[in-house]
């Protein structure tokens, strides 16, 4: 893996999970000791500072894309170790931001950090296309209903217009066989599953702690399915959290 790789999530529409996803594969590429710092570039709706409990810092992206601060002055240490670039929540805060500047910022983190993770704005405004634009791996968030999937498809194609790499299609918030068949949504989008999370009430109450999903709900579904697609990213093999009796019994 080289240093600076930038991977960036995205999707076709709103409300699939994918801010949830970026936080948690994220956190869970952290986990497995990768210096990872996680970019808000959904500037509109920005969601992940309100996530993690801190919803208004000093110094955002939204500064760093004016050119009033420097990318380093918004860069911000989780609890957990995690790094994070929020962006604003402030309607004002949209005035006199260019979305294209976004590359020198991206720039400068590739220089001090392996992972870059991008929350992209969902669809294909100017602030999806300039996520994207950035990418070396791109993968993309869905959910496996028709319309969901359809606005997948058109990011997709979009993405390859511009020459990314498509990495795969990670499936969230699957609820059971009544909903499109895996195998189905992977030939629509002629791309590979890299991931599949069930629905979880811990996501929902992760959220209420504002925390993140890997961490305080280690053993839930969704968060293995989380660590999961994170060491598949890397290659490496999940680091599963340990009970009590295995930290007392467990071979040494």
């Amino acid at each position: 893996m080289k240093r600076g790789k930038v991977i960036v999530i995205t999707s076709g529409k709103g409300g699939t999970g994918k801010t949830v996803t970026s936080i948690n594969l994220a956190a869970a590429l952290h986990s497995l000791e990768k210096d990872v710092v996680l970019v808000d570039a959904n500037l509109t709706t920005p969601n992940v500072s309100l996530h993690l409990g801190a919803p208004v810092v000093p110094t955002t992206l939204n500064h760093v894309l004016r050119k009033t601060k420097k990318i380093n002055q918004a860069v911000y240490e989780h609890h957990s170790g995690l790094k994070v670039v929020p962006s604003s929540i402030a309607i004002d805060a949209l005035k006199k931001i260019k979305p294209e500047n976004l590359k020198y910022a991206i720039k400068d983190l590739k220089k001090i950090t392996d992972l870059v993770v991008l929350d992209s704005a969902a669809g294909l405004g100017k602030e999806a296309l300039s996520a994207i634009k950035e990418a070396d791996d791109l993968i993309v968030v869905t959910n496996p209903e028709m319309p969901a999937v359809t606005d997948a498809l058109k990011t997709i194609k979009i993405a390859e217009k511009l020459r990314k790499n498509v990495t795969g299609v990670i499936i969230t918030r699957r609820k059971g066989k009544k909903e499109m068949k895996i195998k189905n949504v992977s030939y629509i989008l002629e791309k590979p599953i890299i991931g599949v999370v069930p629905e979880d009430s811990s996501v929902s109450e992760s959220i209420l702690l504002r925390d993140i999903l890997v961490n305080v709900k280690p053993r839930s579904k969704a968060a293995k399915s989380y660590r999961k697609i994170a060491s598949r990213l890397v290659g490496e093999k999940p680091i599963e959290p340990k009970g009590f009796f295995s930290k007392l019994f467990g071979k040494r």
